[in-house]
């Protein structure tokens, strides 16, 4: 699996490259903030909604979390199930509210 920092994901976004971005954090997390354009699925239910982006199985696909750590295991196991383009957001999503849009809050 591929690791991308915050600001080597915003340079992806702003190149016009759309990958399927997955924020794996809990429904209470998203207050401090999301990225444009990720769809939030839980980690816990990401086995069982694969086929709703079963598509993507060739195709980049970011994975986020708080820190990186459940992202890069949700990234484990998507490449186990035949994914071939995955990348972790390390930092997560306290990096990017770092890095990148500072008026996100780090928690």
């Amino acid at each position: 699996m591929k690791q991308m920092n915050p600001s080597e994901l915003q340079a992806l976004l702003s190149s016009g490259v759309q990958p399927l971005m997955l924020d794996v954090r809990e429904a209470h997390e998203l207050p401090n903030g999301m990225i444009d354009g990720a769809q939030h699925i839980p980690m816990n239910d990401i086995p069982a909604r694969l086929e709703e982006f079963a598509n993507y199985k060739d195709q980049t696909v970011v994975l986020i979390c708080r820190s990186g750590k459940r992202s890069a295991q949700v990234g484990q196991f998507m490449e186990h199930v035949g994914f071939t383009d995955v990348i972790n957001l390390d930092g997560g999503m306290n990096g990017w509210a770092t890095d990148v849009d500072t008026s996100m809050t780090v928690y």
